[in-house]
């Protein structure tokens, strides 16, 4: 299944997004309380897109908003669930979800399928389950090949703290009991996917019985949650796991993900990302707000348009180089996303996640 989304249609779908989320029977109440102060009338001044930028940036109140005024009255009747994000930048921010996630999934695992990654299989999510969004995320691609789920638990927010407090012995000691119940699963289990972190794979690059492990059953390695540079990439794909698809996966609990999409001719880069193009761009600025170039690195600007959650203008901790949309894609590509290490003043610590 391919989803195709013009531009010209998104617009539509912008107009439509933002009449339902400020319309009185339908919208949140999060939403609906911050009409009046907006200066100017959404419902009558949004026409697609290019309006989005007239929102505020409402990401850093989802710290403490009370998460059922994100629930749109329209929705009222369904049932929500509530994801924290990791916490790099402060208190963990909260989203609802009541069943836009799984869609938006379907349309990634198709993604994945097409970039090598096995239809069917059993996985091993060596990442954060908990109140973070990604642990259901991987465990719903599992689920839809009709494959089992394996997951060893890592609280990221425990790892940050550690390092914060310069205890990178009592980090490494952490990361080595996670390593440990990953080699139990994988010595007894048949796994065709893998799901961790950068910092986890170098990790288990590190530690040669649970390498050869993963080289003998895995098929595929997805990666996620940390930034990776391009030459550890190019080792991960060429030197640790040459018999194996390595896929990376770009995304947070506001945004939702952005596969790896597939090869180019005249690619630069090993891994381009796209976005779900039927509720989400993301554009690249420079410190004005300006999109830059294609070629150009960029601070990431995320506008979210679902039924479910509505987040424009909200400007993330990563940068990255933008890459000119493929043939037939509204979307335009991001490549080499790398996390600021500090943001205003705030330091980030990625940590393993």
């Amino acid at each position: 299944m391919t989803t195709t989304v013009t531009n010209t249609a998104f617009d539509l779908h912008v107009r439509k997004t933002v009449a339902w989320h400020f319309g009185e029977d339908t919208g949140s109440p999060f939403w609906l309380a911050k009409r009046p102060a907006l200066g100017f009338d959404p419902l009558t001044e949004v026409h697609g897109l290019a309006d989005l930028t007239r929102f505020p940036d409402v990401s850093a109140e989802l710290r403490q908003v009370p998460v059922r005024d994100l629930i749109p009255r329209g929705l009222a009747d369904r049932p929500f669930r509530v994801y924290d994000s990791g916490g790099t930048t402060g208190s963990p921010k909260r989203i609802v979800d009541g069943g836009y996630r799984a869609r938006m999934l379907v349309w990634a695992r198709q993604r994945l399928i097409e970039a090598g990654v096995p239809a069917e299989g059993d996985w091993l999510h060596l990442g954060p389950s908990g109140p973070h969004v990604i642990g259901y995320d991987v465990s719903r691609y599992a689920a839809l090949g009709n494959g089992l789920f394996h997951t060893v638990d890592l609280d990221p927010r425990w790892v940050k703290r550690l390092l914060a407090q310069g205890r990178e012995a009592d980090a490494d000691e952490y990361v080595q009991h996670l390593l440990d119940q990953a080699e139990t699963i994988l010595a007894t289990q048949d796994v065709a996917v893998l799901n961790t972190t950068p910092p986890l794979l170098e990790a288990i690059c590190a530690r040669p019985a649970l390498y050869e492990a993963v080289r003998a059953k895995v098929r595929a390695v997805l990666w996620a949650g940390t930034s990776i540079s391009a030459e550890n990439l190019r080792q991960l794909e060429e030197v640790f796991f040459p018999e194996a698809t390595v896929v990376g996966i770009y995304g947070n609990s506001l945004m939702g993900v952005a596969p790896q999409r597939p090869a180019v001719p005249g690619d630069e880069h090993r891994c381009v990302f796209e976005p779900f193009p039927e509720t989400t761009r993301l554009e690249l600025v420079d410190d004005e707000g300006r999109p830059v170039a294609d070629g150009e690195r960029g601070r990431v600007r995320l506008h979210l348009v679902s039924e479910e959650m509505f987040l424009p203008n909200v400007l993330e901790r990563d940068s990255a180089i933008r890459v000119p949309a493929r043939p037939g894609s509204p979307v335009e590509g991001l490549a080499d996303v790398q996390t600021y290490r500090r943001l205003d003043d705030v330091r980030v610590i990625e940590g393993v996640y």
